[in-house]
């Protein structure tokens, strides 16, 4: 009788943690597919570039925006739950002022789930001498966790409405730090926090008028400010501000 009440004990456990297993599966499903898409200019830029820049794709999906004479290379994370392909239009305009751009996929759209995505990228450029690594909210602090561990193969850093929690204070690495005067989504109270976390002499540039979402091309974002720029004028100023640090400095 006792080995028949653990039996059916065991059972009820395995059948309670089973159901556990299976709302969880269901709700990250549900959770990873909610997300936002890139919009036709996205794709549009993916697939008629202008200016002489090239596009292509590689078989781990990375999508690469090669202009024809690089002066330096930029790998970037998308934001978290935003289809990468969003930030085609920003990769397109970095690549039309000299620098080649690796916009790599996230699984799930979420930098999180692939902070070393940008492993190898490099030695498949051998021709370009300097490389930074940048990233869109998540994305950029994901970015900065990684370079925090690969401080010596990179130029730089560039943060677009975001912050590192890792310390890159004494890194020695130029640092850009991007994000607009009506953005209603980056959390300025932990922006202002890990402040001390960059180098004393990192770039600051707080667009007027733009918004957090305006990096990509991906529509209005929950819980975003109203932007009083266009998505194509945050763009072409976030490249300029970009270029300005990865090839004029």
């Amino acid at each position: 009788m006792k080995q028949q009440k653990k039996l059916k004990l065991w059972k009820k456990i395995l059948i309670i943690f089973a159901g556990i297993l299976i709302i969880t599966g269901i709700g990250c499903g549900i959770y990873i597919g909610d997300y936002y898409h890139a919009d036709n200019s996205a794709m549009e830029a993916i697939e008629h570039p202008e200016n002489g820049i090239s596009v292509s794709q590689t078989e781990n999906e990375r999508i690469v925006f090669a202009p024809e004479e690089p002066l330096a290379g930029l790998i970037f994370y998308p934001g978290g739950k935003v289809q990468y392909e969003a930030y085609a239009p920003l990769m397109e305009a970095c690549a039309q002022r000299g620098i080649l751009c690796v916009l790599v996929h996230m699984p799930g759209n979420l930098a999180v789930l692939d902070i070393n995505a940008a492993d190898g990228i490099q030695k498949d450029y051998p021709e370009i001498e300097k490389w930074y690594i940048a990233g869109h909210s998540l994305g950029g602090s994901m970015a900065a966790s990684y370079l925090n561990s690969h401080t010596e193969e990179y130029n730089g850093l560039v943060l677009l409405a975001s912050y590192s929690t890792e310390d890159l204070s004494k890194s020695g690495l130029d640092v850009l730090s991007v994000y607009g005067s009506e953005d209603g989504v980056l959390k300025m109270d932990s922006y202002e926090k890990y402040r001390e976390n960059l180098p004393e002499s990192f770039t600051e540039v707080i667009l007027p008028g733009g918004c957090h979402a305006y990096f990509g091309c991906y529509g209005a974002q929950d819980g975003d400010g109203t932007p009083n720029i266009t998505n194509e004028e945050q763009i072409q100023l976030t490249a300029d501000a970009i270029a300005e640090m990865v090839v004029e400095k």
